[in-house]
């Protein structure tokens, strides 16, 4: 064999064992390289997905506090004596009806004495009614015939409804109606004038002010 024929040989080998290395040496680094993702457009890579906002956002629980309600009826108002509570009754209201007849008696049979003599003879009114024994209603009773001496017929005198006097009977009638204030003649059905000396033979039950009541 000549010597250019084997120098040929030997060169086609060494490039053949060239050739192999560099396949062997691409495969391994092919292996070793991640592979490329496209990314959407502003998203950064190993960035956690954005979480989906809920439809609707409920604030926390809280408590509410609730306001009490207020006392405005005459009967739940609370007092330590009986002035306070007609005080606390306001300004006279338009009266008609039995509580008219009621406060009207107040008016023109007590006026003028303490708020326990008026309370009385409201007592006195409405424990009539509820006896039996006289008229079954307020108005009944306060002009039953040879009862009460400011009675007229079936009326009574105009009464100056913006007085002081008048607001303080209307007041009482409300209480005495309510029950709201116990009286000194509890249970009583008759009174008179202390100047007078009737021969009743009935049950004193209290003397208070110009009035003694019996039951």
């Amino acid at each position: 064999m000549s010597l250019r024929l084997k120098a040929a040989i030997a060169a086609a080998f060494a490039l053949s064992a060239t050739a192999a290395v560099t396949a062997a040496d691409m495969s391994s680094a092919n292996e070793a390289a991640p592979s490329v993702v496209s990314l959407p457009e502003h998203q950064e890579l190993n960035s956690a997905p954005a979480a989906a906002k809920p439809a609707v956002v409920f604030s926390a629980p809280r408590e509410v506090a609730q306001p009490l309600g207020t006392l405005s009826d005459s009967a739940d108002v609370r007092a330590d004596n009986l002035s306070a509570l007609v005080d606390a009754q306001g300004a006279a209201e338009t009266l008609d009806g039995d509580m008219k007849c009621l406060a009207g008696a107040v008016y023109f049979e007590s006026k003028g004495e303490s708020l326990e003599g008026q309370l009385a003879v409201a007592r006195v009114i409405i424990n009539r009614a509820k006896s039996g024994r006289f008229a079954s209603s307020l108005c009944g009773v306060v002009y039953q015939p040879g009862q009460f001496s400011f009675v007229r017929g079936r009326g009574m005198p105009a009464i100056p409804m913006a007085t002081e006097s008048w607001r303080q009977a209307v007041a009482i009638a409300q209480i005495a109606m309510q029950d709201g204030w116990d009286s000194k003649a509890e249970g009583a059905l008759f009174f008179h004038a202390r100047r007078v000396s009737p021969s009743w033979g009935k049950r004193q039950l209290a003397a208070i002010d110009n009035h003694i009541f019996y039951r």
